[in-house]
């Protein structure tokens, strides 16, 4: 199955590092979080990536061009040119950089990349969020319902940290836990290609139309997601994800 990630935005909430480069170029550990989201896939067999570019797309397509270079050690023969990878490549990933436009909106980047997704079933994802999701369930699942489309339903952290009280005494502190309540869209979809009759043009987004439609339709499964799940849509969630990997408690780190 191919994924696509959808890496074309503008990102401006997060304007401190998106100036320079677009949001899933920002780096976690030293590595863009699209290295990290595609890890996720990997870890559970799926190597095979269409990367839906826009914004400052060349900066993507550079990394990715010269990914030997960023991933791996290397010695070079400086009179050949010839360069030499040292140890064995780690990377079994096959990776399609995919102009899909500017201006243009999620569900018009998925429907620009129709036509390389071979009539086949195939992952939608975004390319600046990180979670612990079991890619193998999520599948299965999606599997098992036969509908057109299924996304991952998951509970969104709380704005603040939490505090269970024992009078006027703290029990217990979580720094900004996932609330217990209310599902919002975790990305992570599976889609049937039947998907794509839904999706119109540059203009078509995702989670408005297309989703309501396959909902009212009977066609959009919900798989629950209770664990890890973290957008990067400022720079405090930004610095958060970092001190996780930092820390070596980066939940989504499954590989």
């Amino acid at each position: 199955m191919k994924t696509i990630i959808l890496a074309g935005g503008r990102g401006t909430r997060l304007a401190e590092e998106t100036s320079v480069r677009p949001k899933p170029m920002v780096e976690i550990g030293g590595r863009p979080i699209l290295w990290h989201i595609m890890r996720i896939f990997a870890a559970h067999g799926h190597h095979d990536f269409l990367v839906a570019c826009g914004y400052k797309g060349e900066v993507i397509k550079e990394y990715f061009h010269h990914f030997t270079l960023h991933t791996n050690d290397f010695r070079v023969n400086l009179a050949s040119g010839q360069l030499d990878v040292v140890g064995e490549p780690e990377y079994e990933w096959q990776v399609g950089l995919i102009d899909t436009g500017q201006d243009t909106m999620t569900g018009g980047r998925i429907k620009r990349l129709g036509p390389l997704l071979d009539g086949e079933r195939f992952f939608v994802t975004y390319g600046d969020g990180l979670a612990s999701v079991d890619v193998r369930a999520l599948l299965e699942f999606h599997e098992s319902h036969g509908k057109l489309a299924t996304v991952t339903a998951v509970h969104p952290p709380a704005r603040f940290g939490a505090l269970e009280l024992d009078g006027d005494l703290v029990r217990q502190f979580s720094e900004k836990p996932q609330t217990g309540h209310d599902w919002i869209n975790g990305g992570f979809f599976v889609f049937e290609p039947g998907v794509l009759d839904y999706l119109t043009g540059d203009d078509c987004v995702l989670e408005s139309g297309p989703l309501d439609r396959l909902a009212a339709d009977g066609q959009l499964g919900a798989y629950r997601h209770t664990g890890f799940w973290q957008p990067m849509d400022t720079l405090r969630e930004r610095q958060s994800l970092e001190r996780m990997w930092r820390e070596g408690r980066a939940p989504w780190r499954i590989w």
